[in-house]
């Protein structure tokens, strides 16, 4: 008896979990996804260890930041982590309850984290988007009003998705794929979707541990063409003695938060010190700019191939803890 013929677009995937075990999830390929829980789940710890740094360095006067920088001085007390790192929670666990992105259940994964605790530091659009996905407005229709119809341009897509990258970092076809769903629930622009992949194709890249020469180049030839991938091309020539604060007056680091501003720059950052997050995450400071959200993508990218491994236990017992899954 011959088996029933699937319907149309309707295929299976045999996802093969780091941990050995499987699980059977609709997609859109016959494939075997071999994924890695803890490469993604090292990613996740340096995502939120890099966004609560980040945002600690906000609000100082410049001179007392400088000099702090430059005596390796970190901020006293608690480092709570923003909305970068909440939304990174919330794509982490539809990826492990799920094995790929979802998008509605996505959606309505970061509509809840946010009314649970809207003082994350989101955006000021993301206010309105994640507010309307909670009242029950379909989230396509509402990020495609966003910016007269343009969508956002922003960093918040790549912010978040540097565990995604690790996650599915044995197929980069697979990367360029999810991260570019992950985006469209919150990010209907071009160059956020460019961003976000990006990021994600770093962070794969550095779990599989490609040399710090390699990073740039590589990215760049898997990001979409765009602004994003055209600054990218601009600082795989630059040498990695350059000062970060010199590229980011060439790239930016944020300080627009759009995505063609922060990720070139973040992720030059990131393989200057590919094999040390502390080191990147100094680094990535010194230019200033929006602190939280480049450190956030350093941290994710770096420690997708290290961990915290080497990074001062006052700094990991500074950070705010993640939530249990």
């Amino acid at each position: 008896m011959r088996p029933a013929a699937r319907p149309p677009g309707c295929t299976a995937w045999r996802v093969v979990r780091g941990n050995g075990s499987t699980g059977a999830v609709t997609g859109c390929h016959d494939r075997t996804v071999i994924t890695d829980v803890d490469a993604a789940t090292r990613s996740l710890h340096g995502t939120a260890l890099g966004d609560a740094f980040g945002e600690t360095w906000f609000f100082r006067p410049a001179d007392q930041m400088r000099w702090q920088i430059e005596e390796r001085l970190v901020p006293q007390g608690t480092w709570p982590w923003t909305d970068d790192t909440a939304m990174a929670v919330s794509l982490y666990r539809t990826l492990r309850e799920h094995g790929r992105v979802e998008q509605d259940e996505l959606a309505g994964r970061f509509a809840g984290a946010y009314a649970a605790d809207p003082y994350r530091n989101y955006g000021p659009s993301m206010h309105g988007v994640l507010q309307a996905i909670g009242d029950g407005e379909a989230w396509r229709s509402v990020t495609a009003a966003q910016f007269d119809g343009q969508g956002s341009w922003g960093n918040g897509a790549a912010m978040r998705v540097a565990p995604l990258g690790a996650w599915f970092a044995d197929d980069l076809d697979l990367v360029v794929e999810q991260a570019t769903l992950s985006a469209a629930v919150t990010h209907a622009h071009p160059e956020a979707a460019a961003g976000a992949v990006a990021v994600a194709v770093a962070a794969a890249l550095a779990a599989r541990r490609v040399p710090a020469g390699e990073l740039l180049p590589r990215v760049a030839d898997r990001t979409p063409d765009s602004e994003v991938a055209a600054r990218l091309r601009l600082l795989y020539r630059r040498p990695f003695d350059r000062d970060p604060r010199w590229i980011a007056g060439e790239v930016g680091c944020g300080t627009l938060i759009s995505a063609p501003d922060t990720v070139p720059y973040a992720i030059w950052c990131a393989a200057r010190h590919l094999d040390d997050l502390a080191e990147a995450l100094w680094a990535t400071v010194s230019a200033g700019g929006d602190m939280d959200t480049t450190c956030a993508i350093v941290g994710g990218i770096v420690a997708a191939r290290t961990g915290l491994d080497g990074v001062p236990a006052e700094w990991v017992d500074a950070c705010e803890p993640l939530p249990t899954w």
